[in-house]
């Protein structure tokens, strides 16, 4: 008789706590775009706390390269707003932007945030799936209206894996510069190498070179993480202890993994910020193996947003290292499952500790 207490104890406890596939959020285009600034770990970053390897000159040179950069962005105005669909004037001659091109770990994001901190507004910073969400979100036309008012869009962790994509971004970029944007991005592939390995390059090879004529590539050498290997992820917890510590942990979210994957079709990958709005811990129950290609990619979506907010995450199941499939880290979209498996693994040792 004793366990019914228990239970009782339990449940009401455990009702208080957040349930992600509970939220329908709708978040207005105004939010979506007053969003994209760098996450919150590189809030405070600059190009004086950046700190250059003293064995890669190339480092010393990116940054050099960056704060002329965002000298020549300081001595303009902003970027006059243009009908999307009416030719402006040339760009003036130069490149309308920079591209950081090195391997994981070196600081690209940590000199892109630099340079959109010491950059005026109007500005936008965003990761490539970021801003393919919010055209989704505003339509193209949407988008190009908003952007072409500002002065600078950085994007991060610039990808093609599909060739919609490509001429999406490609054709919005362009229109970008005519209308006098300035970009930035950084991206683990020099911008006229894109594609390569993933796709029949033959297919999208005009629009990446069309892309790549936009940007002066920079390149930036340094010790590159993925030769190290993934981190081991923490061994899972049960499904009574990760409901436990939810119950005990304020501002937590509950749910079942595969509740959760289902209800991400529902939501468009733009709110999945505002899904964790408030949410301070993330705790899953039974964690399993991602074999669709469609879930697997919104779990991506969800784990960047996760990691940018830094929540903890507590879970049961299987550990985060094998969440995806040995044929999937083999494909198309080998990065993005390397990176979300990187960032799930920090995250769930963010809360062992």
């Amino acid at each position: 008789m004793p366990a019914a207490p228990h239970a009782d104890a339990t449940a009401s406890e455990t009702a208080a706590v957040t349930a992600l596939t509970d939220r329908r959020p709708v978040v207005p285009a105004e939010r979506l775009v007053a969003e994209m600034v760098p996450p919150p770990r590189f809030s405070g970053v600059s190009f004086g706390s950046y700190i250059p390897d003293g064995t890669q000159p190339s480092q010393y040179e990116a940054v050099q390269v960056l704060e002329q950069f965002a000298a020549s962005l300081n001595g303009s105005g902003a970027a006059p707003k243009r009908s999307w669909f009416r030719r402006s004037a040339p760009a003036p001659a130069g490149p309308a932007g920079i591209y950081l091109d090195g391997g994981y770990g070196v600081g690209k994001t940590h000199l892109l945030a630099s340079l959109w901190h010491a950059t005026p507004g109007p500005k936008a910073f965003g990761t490539f799936v970021e801003l393919t969400n919010l055209v989704g979100a505003l339509t193209f036309k949407g988008a190009v209206e908003t952007l072409s008012g500002h002065r600078l869009l950085c994007i991060d962790e610039f990808e093609l894996d599909d060739p919609g994509d490509t001429v999406l971004v490609s054709t919005l970029l362009s229109r970008l510069v005519e209308n006098g944007v300035k970009l930035a991005a950084t991206s683990n592939t020099l911008p006229d190498k894109l594609g390569e390995g993933r796709f029949a390059a033959a297919d999208f090879l005009r629009e990446i070179q069309g892309l790549s004529a936009h940007f002066r590539p920079v390149r930036i050498d340094g010790q590159d993480y993925r030769h190290r290997g993934l981190p081991e992820a923490p061994p899972p917890y049960g499904d009574d202890e990760v409901a436990a510590r939810a119950a005990a942990t304020p501002g937590a979210s509950l749910d079942d993994f595969d509740a959760l994957l289902e209800h991400l079709k529902a939501v468009h990958p733009s709110r999945y910020g505002a899904l964790l709005d408030e949410v301070h811990s993330v705790f899953l129950r039974g964690v399993r193996q991602v074999d669709d290609q469609s879930t697997a990619l919104r779990l991506v979506v969800l784990a960047d947003r996760m990691y940018d907010r830094e929540l903890p995450i507590t879970a049961s199941g299987i550990p985060f290292d094998q969440v995806f499939p040995e044929e999937m880290l083999r494909g198309g979209y080998r990065k993005k499952y390397l990176r979300a498996i990187s960032r799930l693994v920090a995250l769930a040792r963010d809360s062992a500790r």
